[in-house]
């Protein structure tokens, strides 16, 4: 059996089905609320450069470090 990557597919412009969205990576600034799946609601306290992480204080569940892009965490 051979491993060969996943080729992203052409969508027709006739044809019935959806192209996938693409979501664009969201850029944070420290002072910012966010909210998380699991940990809940936080404030950015950081950013790693170039967007590679981002540090959130949870509260109860403490200081996150979350790296981007993550589908688990969105702006307010």
């Amino acid at each position: 059996m051979s491993t060969r990557p996943a080729a992203t597919r052409r969508v027709l412009p006739g044809s019935p089905f959806k192209a996938p969205v693409v979501r664009q990576p969201e850029h944070f600034t420290v002072g910012e609320r966010v909210t998380h799946d699991r940990h809940g609601m936080g404030k950015v306290i950081g950013v790693e450069d170039d967007d590679i992480a981002v540090l959130v204080n949870f509260g109860v569940s403490g200081i996150q470090r979350i790296t981007l892009p993550s589908s688990k965490i969105s702006k307010l």
